[in-house]
This record gives structure tokens, C-alpha cells and sequence, in this order.
């Protein structure tokens, strides 16, 4: 009876096994690489959405700057103050006008049809979470589709009826100036005061949510560059 060669059928074995294993290791390891890949890829594409969302932040809070102006200018007017006519047909479009809030969403929809999951790092993840649908949520109900916060909708025709009666314009029908003082009851100016208030109130309220929305865009996208190292 011949005897069994375990020396080399334990060889024999242990090569199978580490060429198994090492298999394994290998097709995990190329499932993570491209994993890392695609979670780089989004990140860089969120980064560059984020990008372009500062600049809309940026403009519109410039816009509602203007209009807290325009707010102040009619203000004035009303209380009987010196003003520029010229610049009246500017700030009465920057009174009675609504903006609108664009956010980005590619990047985000890219990484909701890859799975929330092929981000690593748990802080950004909940950061990009918290951001498109918190943050940007509440910017896009704010200027698109609160009632009480849509300037244009509430106010103009109001404001309108009042003021029209008053106004002069050129023979192109550009608004060049107004008569003032304005001849304006008590009551009329002191209805067009709570007016313009509260659309003040609006844009500053607006203008404090972008501030808290802009820090937290650029935190995600300061936390995006240190992870993929922009």
C-alpha cells in the first residue's frame, strides 16, 4: 500500500488557497477602486454644482439688497424726503419683484441613483443630506411658493392702484418720474407704509437664510476638497 504524500497535497492545497484568497483579495480590491472612483467623481461633480450655487446665492442676495432699498426709496417718498426720479422706474421694478432660487441638483441626482452609500466619509454624506434636502429646500419654498413671502403676487396690484394715478411717463411709456409730494390721503400712506414694511421684513428674513445657507455650502465644499484633494 503506498503512502499518501501529505507534504504534497498540503502544498498542493495551500497554493489553491492563497490562489483563492488572493482572487478574492484582488476582485475586492478592484470593487473598491472603483467604488473610490465613482465616489470621486460625484463628489467632484457636487463640488462643481456647489460652485455654481454660490454664485446664484451671491446674486440674489444682491438683488434683495436692491430691493430693501427700493423699500427705503418709497419710504422716503412717502414721508414727503428728497429723492432721485431718475432712478424711480429702477427701484419701483426692484420693489415689487420676486427671484428665484436655482440650485444645482446633478451631482446630488447622480449620487441618489449610485446609492447614498458609495459616499465613505459619514460627516459628508450627512452634510449633503442636510444641505439638498434641508437648506435648499427651504430657499426654494421661501422665494418660489410661500404665499406670504411672494412680493409680486401680494403686493404690486395694491401698490399699483395707489401710486399709478401719480405717475408720469415718456412717449416710449418708460416711467421717468412721479408727482411730489405724492397726494396721498393719511390712510393711503400710512397702508402703503405697512406695505413696504413688511416687504422689507421679507428680504431681510431671505437675506439671513441665504447667510446660513452660504455657510453651509461652503462647509460641504470645504469638507469635498479635503477628501478628494482639490
Amino acid at each position: 500500500m503506498k503512502s499518501i504524500p501529505w507534504r504534497k497535497l498540503t502544498f498542493e492545497f495551500l497554493s489553491i488557497f492563497i490562489a483563492v484568497i488572493s482572487a478574492f483579495a484582488l476582485n475586492n480590491w478592484n470593487d473598491n477602486r472603483r467604488d473610490q472612483h465613482a465616489e470621486e467623481k460625484i463628489l467632484a461633480e457636487i463640488n462643481n454644482g456647489l460652485s455654481l450655487d454660490l454664485q446664484d446665492i451671491d446674486g440674489n442676495t444682491s438683488s434683495h439688497r436692491q430691493s430693501i432699498k427700493a423699500c427705503r426709496y418709497f419710504r422716503s417718498l412717502l414721508q414727503n424726503e428728497p429723492v432721485k426720479q431718475d432712478s424711480l422706474g429702477f427701484h419701483y421694478i426692484m420693489l415689487v419683484r420676486d427671484y428665484t432660487s436655482i440650485m444645482n441638483l446633478s451631482g446630488y441626482q447622480s449620487l441618489k441613483s449610485k446609492g447614498l452609500e458609495i459616499i465613505s466619509n459619514d460627516s459628508i454624506r450627512l452634510q449633503i443630506l442636510a444641505l439638498y434636502d434641508y437648506w435648499y429646500q427651504i430657499m426654494y419654498k421661501l422665494e418660489e411658493t410661500a404665499a406670504e413671502m411672494q412680493v409680486f403676487q401680494t403686493y404690486f396690484y395694491p401698490i399699483n392702484d395707489m401710486l399709478n394715478p401719480y405717475f408720469e411717463w415718456d412717449e416710449l411709456g418708460n416711467l421717468i418720474a412721479i408727482q411730489h409730494p405724492v397726494p396721498l390721503s393719511e390712510a393711503e400712506k400710512k397702508e402703503l407704509l405697512s406695505y413696504l414694511w413688511r416687504i422689507e421684513i421679507n428680504h431681510l428674513y431671505k437675506l439671513q437664510r441665504y447667510q446660513s445657507l452660504m455657510e453651509e455650502v461652503e462647509s460641504l465644499q470645504q469638507a469635498i476638497e479635503n477628501q478628494i484633494g482639490i
